[in-house]
């Protein structure tokens, strides 16, 4: 049996791991635990974040984006229908239940100006970058 290296699985089990700490932290408790979790991609160029959140079946007035501190969450919940065995299903893999996400995003993150939109299952946000401050040239003075 071969063994094939993940350097990514290291940093997804990481990121997985401080969502939960900052669940219980954030004093959401289980509420805010992922009965799913969506699938994200994070995409940078030099003028913008762009992430993109698969979310199918989920109304954007079921979807909520915030921003504070410096942390982006995306949170809400896909609703399941009622379901009864006489439709005849013996088996049911599609997932349903409350999401919880949340991403540090750097200082060069322009919190003012994030946009999101949802179509066809994808949630899509978009993260402008700040204009970059350019560094001061300070002038050291010699003393006599």
């Amino acid at each position: 049996m071969a063994y094939h290296y993940q350097p990514w699985s290291l940093l997804n089990q990481l990121q997985r791991e401080l969502e939960r700490a900052h669940e219980g932290a954030s004093g959401e408790g289980s509420i805010a635990t992922a009965e799913w979790t969506p699938a994200v991609d994070i995409k940078e160029d030099a003028e913008k974040f762009v992430l993109f959140a698969d979310i199918p079946g989920i109304k954007p007035e079921d979807i909520d984006v915030s921003m504070e501190h410096g942390v982006l969450t995306i949170k809400g919940e896909k609703k399941s229908e009622a379901r009864t065995e006489q439709e005849g299903y013996k088996r049911v893999e599609r997932t349903y239940g409350s999401f919880y996400r949340h991403f540090s995003l750097p200082d060069t993150a322009n919190a003012e100006a994030i946009s999101a939109k949802s179509k066809n299952g994808v949630l899509e946000i978009v993260i402008p970058k700040r204009e970059q401050v350019k560094p001061k040239k300070i002038s050291v003075e010699t003393i006599k």
